[in-house]
């Protein structure tokens, strides 16, 4: 009887331990867990703060004088002529509808729409528009190394930015966006000294652009467009996008425009996130330069860059691939700093 009162004594003792020691836990991981969420919610909040803080440096942009602009549509003659022009723009604005997967003119693109890139059908100010196109080209380009004519650089878009290949130079499809672009080209002499023209070139970041920050303003600034693994957003059809996709096997390839920084947080600055322009801009310069390091920094279509830069020191400094001809490393010349790539290269020239 002793033995069993013992026993059941030793048996409270050992439940008493037991619901002791599980009580410490629960508290320690509740403890960890509420730690947890403060470490989140300070994170999240830091980031806001500093969103806001660079959103209140952000001021309003009055156009020069001398910024381009598009001619008025009324003046498209009613003539045949009229009638490539505005079938131009519209292969520029529904790409895909025509050209991309299920084409009604056939399969020569990735299902994108040159307007993706060239926003308003290439008509918004440093919205990588068509303003000096006609008036720039043909011309020797640095990449090609050779004379490059409005068809071969239409052609080159075909093939990175649409990841496909351009229909035949001789189709009505492409004879109609040339007759678009130079008929937005009309009045242009002197595309040089024209403001607004392509994309901004921004001002050089003092440390390299940095993706881990660029996701997180992604995050907040552009998922809810172009989705969480950055996909876009379709139109119910499938045939193209509403939003379009910024990485993956339906996006630009690592050839494109789109892939070399200095182009794209230009294009992000003065455009994103929507509703943004050069005249009310939503972003800074340095947030700019960060979600384009995020969003190139992810996977997207290969294409061979044999032959192109066939000279090395004319190659640009942000060319995210080699070879180089200089001794700054490829992961230095796809995120920067820049500066100091572009002053050793003036001390080499």
């Amino acid at each position: 009887m002793e033995y069993l009162k013992i026993m059941s004594k030793n048996k409270l003792n050992f439940l008493g331990t037991c619901f002791v020691i599980a009580l410490i836990l629960l508290i320690s991981s509740c403890s960890d867990s509420k730690s947890s969420k403060q470490q989140k919610a300070q994170t999240e909040k830091t980031t806001d703060e500093t969103i806001d803080q660079n959103n209140e440096t952000l001021q309003k942009n009055k156009l020069p004088a001398n910024a381009w602009k598009a001619p008025d549509e009324r003046t498209i003659p009613a003539d045949e002529q009229g009638e490539m022009i505005r079938y131009g723009k519209e292969l520029i604005v529904n790409t895909s509808a025509y050209l991309g997967p299920k084409g009604k003119a056939g399969v020569f693109a990735n299902g994108l729409n040159c307007q993706n890139c060239h926003l308003d059908a290439g008509t918004k100010i440093y919205g990588n528009n068509y303003a000096a196109v006609m008036s720039s080209y043909p011309k020797v380009t640095a990449r090609s190394g050779k004379t490059t004519s409005p068809i071969a650089r239409i052609k080159g878009c075909f093939e990175r930015s649409l990841n496909g290949r351009m229909p035949d130079s001789t189709s009505k499809e492409i004879k109609a966006m040339v007759a678009y672009m130079t008929w937005l080209n009309q009045g242009v002499e002197n595309p040089e000294e024209m403001f607004g023209r392509g994309t901004e070139k921004i001002s050089f970041l003092d440390r390299p652009a940095d993706p881990k920050k660029g996701a997180q303003l992604y995050a907040i600034k552009c998922r809810s467009c172009h989705g969480e693994n950055g996909e876009g957003t379709p139109y119910p059809d499938g045939k193209t996008f509403f939003y379009p996709p910024l990485w993956g096997e339906l996006s630009y390839n690592d050839g494109a425009g789109m892939y070399r920084l200095s182009n794209f947080a230009g294009f992000i600055k003065n455009n994103m996130p929507f509703g943004a322009s050069y005249e009310n801009p939503q972003l800074t310069d340095e947030e700019s330069w960060d979600i384009a390091a995020f969003v190139d920094s992810q996977t997207r279509p290969h294409k061979d860059p044999t032959g192109d830069y066939p000279d090395l020191n004319k190659k640009p400094v942000d060319a995210p691939y080699g070879p180089y001809g200089d001794s700054f490393s490829e992961v230095e010349h796809k995120f920067g700093p820049f500066q100091p790539i572009k002053d050793a290269h003036k001390t080499k020239s």
